[in-house]
């Protein structure tokens, strides 16, 4: 599917909060999506974030057709379906997919139990959010004609949970030593620590969710799951060249130069507004410096690494599209 991941069918995309990892989950579906290919995309965190994104009604407990995939080449373009999972439909449809409680399973939801299993027992709701995320990609007889996908995307919970949420069968040790529960637990975990599973990290170029980022990559190799690459999103425009950003950190622009490239732009340079961007420079050399030394302990992490640009204006669909492009021309999509 992507260049730098043929073998992936499974992408899970984690994050600090705040990082966009949601935004990054959506292109990266879009761009997958492409020479016919048709992608789901998943969240379980149970906030709607892919309907706001993509402009569409609440998703249901269904699989949903909600955009065309990135088109290159003149080549036709895939289709995303998105999926909203929450562990209540989860359990009722593995209820009647295994154990054909139909109307008995609705029945339980009826009663409170399926609120009740999912609450009580530790493990049980992650469970059966990754379980319908398995069953996803590994398609079998007991779903009938369900659809078939090239690649399932999962926009997952943050990196301070991801290693407890994907490492079910250590979820249910405590729960279930043999049985269903247990066997169903030791088949996902074939799937999430084998190669066709990619977990990509979210970051900024900020101290804080660069570190995190470090210590989820840790956390995970230690679990035996498999590392994807870091995406280190909202990166600011790097249009000024080094000797410019050393003369805007020591407060040393040249102004004229600054007044002269006013005026050609056919704006008027007067002295407040020269000043003004002249501390504007200063104060993005400073941020640029802080980033640059992010971007190099993002270097030692050992896995491939992704920029995406800071969008002016928030994300539309449209932004999506754009980054999509930018993540298939650096090989992650």
């Amino acid at each position: 599917m992507s260049i730098d991941w043929p073998r992936v069918q499974l992408h899970v995309v984690t994050g600090k909060g705040g990082t966009g990892k949601s935004t990054v989950a959506a292109a990266l579906a879009l761009g997958l999506a492409s020479h016919g290919t048709n992608v789901l995309l998943c969240e379980v965190e149970g906030r709607q974030g892919i309907a706001r994104m993509f402009d569409v009604d609440p998703l249901p407990y269904a699989e949903t057709r909600i955009a065309t995939g990135l088109s290159r080449d003149g080549e036709p373009a895939g289709s995303v379906y998105a999926l909203h999972i929450d562990a209540e439909s989860a359990l009722l449809e593995y209820l009647a997919m295994y154990y054909k409680l139909g109307r008995a399973g609705k029945a339980l939801d009826r009663f409170g139990v399926v609120e009740f299993a999912t609450t009580i027992a530790p493990g049980v709701r992650d469970v059966l959010l990754t379980g319908k995320v398995f069953e996803a990609v590994q398609r079998n007889s007991r779903n009938k004609g369900a659809r078939q996908y090239d690649a399932v995307v999962l926009d997952a919970p943050p990196t301070g949970r991801i290693t407890q949420f994907l490492n079910v069968s250590d979820q249910v040790a405590g729960l279930a030593k043999v049985g269903p529960i247990k066997n169903q637990a030791d088949t996902m975990m074939t799937l999430f620590r084998s190669p066709r599973t990619a977990i990509h990290l979210v970051t900024l170029l900020e101290e804080m969710p660069v570190q995190e980022t470090a210590d989820a990559i840790i956390d995970l190799q230690q679990a035996r799951l498999p590392v994807g690459g870091v995406v280190v999103n909202q990166v600011r425009p790097q249009d000024l060249d080094p000797e410019e950003l050393a003369a805007a950190r020591a407060g040393t622009l040249d102004a004229a130069a600054v007044a002269k490239d006013l005026d050609r732009a056919g704006v008027s340079p007067d002295d407040d507004l020269v000043d003004a961007l002249v501390a504007e420079g200063g104060e993005h050399a400073e941020r640029r410096a802080l980033e640059d030394a992010q971007r190099a302990v993002v270097a030692t992490l050992g896995v491939p690494a992704y920029e995406l640009p800071r969008l002016a204006g928030g994300i539309d669909l449209g932004c999506l599209y754009e980054l999509a492009e930018r993540l298939k021309e650096q090989g992650l999509a």
